[in-house]
């Protein structure tokens, strides 16, 4: 039976920014600093991860012997490495931990290879596509899981990323997983590209750059929170400021004229599509 995520332990592999996020959601959420342990290569990284008083090593294997739950935050092209050094000294090891792979790309079936190349055998796996927003926990991530992985795990997973994510989905078929990094995976840049592009249009239209980026950043965190706290959907809370004939009536149909929708439609298929062959790499 799976612990408590409280009672968890659990290891990172990789202390980059996004590992960082989590640390730190965990710790808001009261997990014991003991329970952490994080393997890290990069001296500047483990001194930062050492410094808010979680276990640190350079070495994968002694921070994950034994782990309950191991999140994989490598870069995708030493996953695989990683993978089979874990697996090799797991070989001794009666229950394996559950796997979170929050490196992008890499499928269910290329983790469950590595591992039983190392060890005969392969853990549960969940796949987790996270964003940015993570850093500042204001996530949304996607998450897959294999078919070993209970019921009790995934709600272990899905207590682990709402440390950081507001939003945490579960798909049931992998490749779902690339459209949640075509929508949420890639989005936050969507919309600072927009706000860019306000800043700019604001500018040329005689603000200070100052003035039209403290307007559009200040539009875009407003619009999020009613978005996010509002029981209406999008499309009623554009109705509801949309007067007949004003003002942002015209500029919504400056968009439509110039196919808005299909502009956001294609960006999102490109996305989706890209991450695919990054997969299939």
């Amino acid at each position: 039976m799976a612990p408590s995520l409280h009672d968890a332990q659990i290891s990172f592999v990789g202390g980059g920014n996004m590992a960082s996020a989590i640390i730190g959601g965990l710790l808001t959420k009261n997990i014991p600093k003991h329970n952490i342990y994080v393997a890290e290569p990069w001296d500047v990284n483990r001194d930062k991860m050492a410094a808010i008083g979680v276990r640190t090593t350079a070495n994968n294997v002694e921070a994950s012997e034994a782990a309950d739950i191991v999140i994989i935050a490598v870069k995708p092209q030493v996953a695989k490495v990683a993978c089979t050094e874990l697996a090799a000294a797991w070989s001794k090891r009666d229950t394996l931990p559950l796997v979170i792979s929050i490196a992008a790309g890499i499928t269910v079936a290329s983790y469950t290879q590595w591992f039983k190349e190392g060890s005969g055998r392969a853990p549960p796996i969940v796949r987790v596509m996270p964003n940015t927003p993570a850093l500042v926990g204001e996530g949304a991530s996607g998450l897959f899981a294999s078919e070993d992985v209970s019921a009790a795990e995934k709600e272990l997973a899905t207590a682990l990323l709402a440390s950081v994510s507001r939003a945490a989905e579960w798909v049931d078929k992998e490749e779902l997983l690339d459209v949640v990094t075509g929508i949420s995976g890639s989005g936050p840049a969507y919309f600072f590209a927009f706000v860019e592009h306000l800043i700019t249009a604001g500018i040329n239209l005689g603000l200070s750059e100052e003035q039209a980026s403290r307007l559009a950043k200040q539009t875009a965190l407003g619009a999020g929170k009613m978005m996010v706290e509002s029981s209406d959907p999008p499309s009623q809370l554009r109705k509801n400021v949309t007067s007949p004939n004003g003002t942002t009536h015209a500029a919504l149909v400056s968009f439509e004229k110039d196919g808005f929708q299909d502009i956001v439609g294609r960006a999102v298929k490109a996305a989706t599509d890209r991450a695919e062959e990054l997969g299939r790499d």
